[in-house]
């Protein structure tokens, strides 16, 4: 499968797919599609295409359910445990004290290449945005500092009143929905603006209905999933 970023370099477009679509830089490629330099009247921009190496199996509730029990499995100290925890915690609560809302940042789970940082606040709802846009934001620059301080192979979650879970499986229902009323309509329907991993995520759920299909539409980070009938073959 294929996706397209853009960044103001080519390093920050690739961290960006990397954290979007939940992979390590060795598990994609990629292809630089427009390079634009900075000029007077405009601010250069790199766009890149990433073709990943491995399709996913498509996510199911019991997978999801299996996945979720690992993790509450999982016995996280909450407190920083060395200097990059500790700089990347205060980091984000930087940012959030800036824009004016009070924070707790603590630490969720640490996985072999993943940490994932609990936002609690009574500004959850804005620090989340609409669809998860202003955390995806916040993770985004988790990231790239992560990897300023030498990094670059941790991916780091930010998430907040579980956010996340729950639009997962938001999504999920959403798909099999979908996918139902294509199968009864015979028609295509095309989804709400999603991110790179919700996208995927819708595809990777549809991936093994045989009569339904799905293509992302549009143009930047923000792309539109089409859910088609195509019939048994």
């Amino acid at each position: 499968m294929t996706y397209e970023y853009e960044g103001k370099t080519e390093k920050e477009a690739i961290e960006m797919a990397a954290m979007d679509l939940g992979l390590e830089r060795d598990q994609f490629d990629v292809e630089i599609l427009e390079t634009q330099k900075n000029s007077l009247f405009k601010k250069g921009y790199v766009k890149i295409r990433v073709h990943t190496l491995d399709d996913e199996k498509p996510i199911s509730y019991d997978n999801k359910r299996n996945h979720e029990e690992k993790f509450s499995r999982l016995v996280a100290n909450p407190l920083p445990q060395d200097e990059f925890e500790k700089q990347l915690i205060e980091f984000v609560t930087n940012i959030i004290e800036k824009m004016g809302y009070t924070v707790k940042v603590s630490v969720t789970y640490r996985e072999d290449k993943k940490i994932g940082i609990k936002l609690d606040s009574d500004h959850s709802s804005i620090l989340i945005g609409r669809k998860g846009k202003n955390l995806d934001a916040l993770q985004v620059l988790a990231n790239i500092y992560a990897g300023r301080l030498g990094h670059e192979e941790i991916r780091v979650i930010l998430d907040s009143e579980n956010y996340r879970i729950r639009r997962e499986e938001s999504l999920v229902r959403l798909a099999y929905t979908t996918a139902d009323k294509v199968r009864s309509s015979r028609n295509s329907i095309l989804l709400e603006p999603m991110n790179p991993f919700e996208r995927r995520l819708i595809h990777t759920t549809l991936n093994d209905i045989p009569d339904v299909e799905t293509k992302s539409e549009g143009d930047g980070l923000y792309k539109q999933v089409r859910v088609l009938y195509k019939g048994v073959r």
